[in-house]
């Protein structure tokens, strides 16, 4: 019997997990996620991920593929969230076309920061959304994401210590919306991203949003500064993988 290719749609709140990457004696998407692939097709199965997410971020449309010589039970995805833990979905799960990958596979992919403005916190934000109760220049913010779009060198926007060897990356869309209950949302597409990219991105505009630091410094950034020259990195809760594109999308 051949191999046949399947394509996974994922939900995940990312506090729980030590990321998606499989990693000895702590709890990730994927290990858990394989674990219940192989008790329901009874064979060992390894996912490939549209996004490696890190340690607490959230995914609204994480995408995985993965390859079996087993029959896939018409009820699969029913069993796999009969096994995962409320934490996680699997949304949708479906043959793809042969060879289909996840990761090499994607067009682009978008991530979502959100921000809880007001001057309470909020419990239900609590996790959910970073609390900024400070100053924020939105014309600042606009201008940050307004100078993204395109190709720039983003070597400030990812840790010095890096499995990357390329570092130009290609915006095709990015830009602040504010949402009710005083959610400002940060929202950005891209051919790939780097790791912590969208983070420290948002952690840099944020110094602008508070008046610590220029529009035109924060533009400076793309022409490949090094890291330190770049702000913080704004906690993992307020990111979500929110999707993937394909060229080809759906089941096969």
């Amino acid at each position: 019997m051949g191999m046949g290719s399947f394509r996974l749609d994922i939900e995940y709140d990312g506090s729980g997990f030590s990321g998606w990457a499989r990693q000895q004696g702590l709890r990730t998407v994927q290990a858990e996620l394989e674990t219940a692939l192989e008790t329901v097709l009874r064979e060992r199965v390894e996912l490939t991920v549209a996004g490696r997410t890190d340690a607490g971020v959230h995914a609204w449309g994480q995408v995985a593929s993965f390859q079996t010589a087993a029959e896939a039970p018409g009820d699969l995805l029913r069993r796999l969230n009969g096994i995962t833990a409320s934490d996680l979905a699997v949304t949708a799960a479906a043959p793809a076309s042969d060879g289909f990958d996840a990761r090499a596979d994607a067009t682009s992919r978008s991530y979502c920061y959100r921000l809880l403005t007001r001057r309470p916190s909020s419990p239900f934000e609590r996790g959910r959304a970073l609390w900024w109760p400070h100053r924020i220049d939105r014309v600042g913010l606009d201008a940050c994401a307004a100078a993204l779009h395109g190709r720039h060198d983003f070597t400030a926007f990812t840790p010095t210590q890096t499995d990357h060897v390329h570092f130009e990356r290609r915006i095709l869309a990015a830009g602040w919306e504010s949402r009710p209950g005083d959610v400002l949302v940060f929202r950005v597409t891209a051919d790939a991203f780097m790791r912590s990219m969208v983070r420290i991105l948002v952690g840099t505009m944020l110094e602008v949003a508070s008046s610590r630091r220029t529009v035109e410094s924060f533009t400076q950034l793309l022409g490949g500064a090094p890291r330190p020259e770049a702000g913080e990195t704004a906690p993992p809760h307020g990111l979500y993988l929110e999707s993937v594109s394909y060229t080809q999308e759906g089941p096969a």
